[in-house]
């Protein structure tokens, strides 16, 4: 019997069950399709040997997700794409407003040409996620409520930067745009970036999420897998499949009639786990810390 049965195997499914197996555990997982991956997936949809992505497309929380780059997918066949440019917005006329990936001075350059002033004011607001980002990442992408990296955010900002950037977090990204730029094209690469993450230029909170999208494009790019974004899932199956986790594609999991009640604190001598093994939740299984919690 494993130790953990994971329903489903879609990007968030196969990173969880990945740190199980590095934590010791034995890991199955239960896949209903054919292939893993969920939204994560590529096809041959126009001809044969021609991919295209089925749903999602570009991963730069990916690439700067702690939790996935700890995994070393690339030492399982992923192969990252990135572009001169990560995202661009063409107007009337043949200018565009752009990010150069890992390039502030080009994305300020297209900045300026619709106002004089607009190349400082973008390197003035990527210089805010330098100094920022990492610890807004940690607060957004740690489990809720995510109490100490909100702490370490605050720390960074200072008594005089909280309230500035939580009046910035909360802005619709039409005002935050206006507030910030002179000129149309810096506020284009904020509320494309914010309409990508399904908010409307209106919407509160929207400045937030298209700064952070564009500031990482600045930062990472907007890398797409090598092969199509079915490679980013297949690579997390190999290293769980290397590291002794299972996957069984074709296999939905079905609802239990009766699930048996949950006894807590059983020890390892009564059937639990070795008390060695490392225990993700709770500290060692058996060892002193908290015990797993298993099935009758």
């Amino acid at each position: 019997m494993p130790d953990a049965i994971v329903i489903g195997a879609g990007p968030n499914a196969l990173v969880a069950a990945n740190h199980l197996v590095d934590a010791g555990w034995d890991v199955l997982v239960l896949e209903a399709n054919d292939e893993v991956g969920g939204a994560v997936r590529s096809g041959e949809l126009v001809e044969p040997g021609f991919t295209s992505d089925l749903f999602s497309a570009f991963y730069p929380l990916a690439v700067a997700s702690p939790a996935i780059r700890t995994l070393r997918l690339e030492e399982h066949g992923l192969r990252w794409c990135r572009s001169a440019l990560a995202c661009a917005h063409p107007t009337p006329g043949g200018a565009y407003a752009a990010v150069a990936t890992d390039d502030v001075d080009a994305t300020a350059a297209t900045c300026e040409t619709y106002a004089a002033g607009d190349g400082d004011a973008w390197r003035a607001l990527y210089g805010r996620w330098e100094e920022v980002g990492d610890r807004l990442l940690g607060a957004l992408l740690t489990p809720f409520p995510p109490l100490r990296a909100a702490a370490r955010l605050a720390a960074k900002l200072g008594p005089s930067g909280v309230l500035p950037f939580l009046r910035f977090g909360v802005l619709p990204v039409r005002r935050a745009g206006e507030e910030e730029f002179a000129g149309a094209g810096g506020p284009l690469i904020l509320a494309g970036n914010a309409l990508h993450a399904d908010f409307l230029p209106e919407s509160t909170g929207s400045a937030l999420f298209g700064w952070l999208l564009a500031s990482l494009a600045q930062q990472v790019g907007f890398p797409v897998p090598e092969g199509g974004a079915g490679q980013l899932s297949g690579a997390m199956a190999r290293r769980l499949e290397a590291r002794g986790g299972r996957i069984e594609r074709g296999a939905p999991g079905r609802p239990a009639r009766r699930a048996a009640p949950l006894r807590v604190g059983q020890r390892h001598g009564e059937g639990g786990l070795d008390p060695g093994r490392a225990d993700p939740v709770g500290g060692r299984a058996g060892g002193g810390g908290r015990d797993r919690a298993r099935r009758p």
